[in-house]
């Protein structure tokens, strides 16, 4: 099963909810992202914090139904 770009964009909103969020589907195959974040709550945080939470937004979902998520992450 995959999962698609706005299902991702979904997710990581309800987690950070003034997230812009970009989504670029690498493979055209649902499985393959890149993402770029921006968002106010990154302020202050290093980038390894700042992709766990995108992580965490996700919900478990990576490495299941998101086979590959590339993560570019900034502060707005």
């Amino acid at each position: 099963m995959s999962l698609k770009s706005e299902e991702i964009v979904n997710l990581i909103k309800e987690s950070i909810p003034d997230a812009e969020v970009n989504i670029q589907d690498l493979a055209g195959d649902n499985n393959h992202y890149s993402a770029t974040i921006k968002s106010k709550v990154f302020k202050g945080k290093t980038k390894i914090e700042q992709h766990k939470m995108v992580y965490k937004s996700l919900k478990g979902k990576m490495g299941n139904e998101l086979h590959a998520l590339s993560i570019n992450t900034m502060e707005t």
